[in-house]
């Protein structure tokens, strides 16, 4: 069966769609993208995805293309047409089409392309059993990442370049020396019985996967802290870990070579990500 994209108002075969060849999101990367979580036919964190892609649209004045309403309606199309149990929505929006100039008229529509996909449920449950190594590199990306947006070269190359080291994920450093974050995740390590991972601000994006397991933490009462932290401080982690929408809360065993307590996933993995999967708000299709 062909996948059912969405593409400004039409439900479109896979293979048929297409954007405009001026889209600004095409020529500029000048617009911004989300991705949920399908967790047994619910969206995981459906509000607070919506509200950070409200916020990124905001910071660079792009207007909603569609209602709120619409946009959970035609989520909800993709996920029950593509028969999505477990996988992932990418949802794009983009300034819109426009004649190539830098500078953009304020009178146009957005673009609005959705997209779905299938995961199995155990997609990455090899992974968490043996968890992932890490490859470092520094951190080339724009000013503002704390806004999702399509600009996303710099993390492109940081992840090639670490599945050539037979890496899984890319963790930037920043000109202080500092983890910033993963080229599409969260950082975390946990040191002296605190999970630590570096404070919001403008050098990261806020995952929802991060603030969700905040949330976890604080219910459980297991001891975290918002610090930046460096190669060093890796050195004497006893776990690590990344966090991001698709693989939730995976292990992490190896940083640039750099052992990780045993070289295994340690104790508290499974505590922290049932800590996240229990903090999780679905909602219904």
């Amino acid at each position: 069966m062909s996948r059912v994209v969405f593409v400004n108002g039409e439900y479109l075969p896979y293979e048929q769609s297409r954007v405009h060849i001026e889209d600004r999101g095409y020529q500029f990367a000048d617009g911004v993208y989300e991705v949920f979580a399908v967790i047994e036919n619910k969206l995981a964190d459906y509000d607070a995805h919506m509200s950070r892609l409200l916020r990124s649209l905001s910071e660079l004045n792009i207007k909603l293309p569609y209602s709120r309403k619409s946009i959970f309606f035609h989520i909800s199309n993709i996920v029950k047409q593509n028969l999505i149990s477990n996988g992932l929505i990418y949802l794009q929006i983009s300034r819109g089409v426009a004649s190539r100039d830098f500078k953009y008229p304020k009178n146009i529509k957005g673009s609005l392309v959705i997209i779905g996909k299938n995961i199995p449920s155990d997609e990455y449950a090899d992974s968490f059993i043996k968890g992932i190594r890490i490859s470092t590199t520094k951190d080339l990306r724009w000013k503002r990442v704390d806004i999702k947006s399509l600009n996303l070269l710099a993390p492109v190359l940081a992840k090639q370049s670490a599945y050539e080291k037979d890496c899984q994920e890319s963790w930037l450093i920043d000109d202080d020396g500092f983890i910033t974050e993963g080229s599409s995740s969260n950082a975390w390590i946990y040191i002296d019985n605190t999970l630590i991972t570096r404070p919001v601000s403008n050098s990261i994006l806020n995952g929802i996967t991060r603030s969700t397991l905040i949330r976890g933490l604080k219910k459980r009462k297991i001891k975290y802290r918002e610090a930046k932290f460096n190669l060093d401080d890796i050195k004497k982690a006893n776990e690590a870990f990344i966090t991001s929408a698709t693989q939730h809360v995976m292990p992490v065993i190896k940083v640039d070579g750099i052992i990780i307590g045993k070289g295994v996933p340690g104790p508290r993995a499974q505590d922290f990500r049932a800590a996240y999967m229990e903090s999780l708000k679905l909602t219904e299709l």
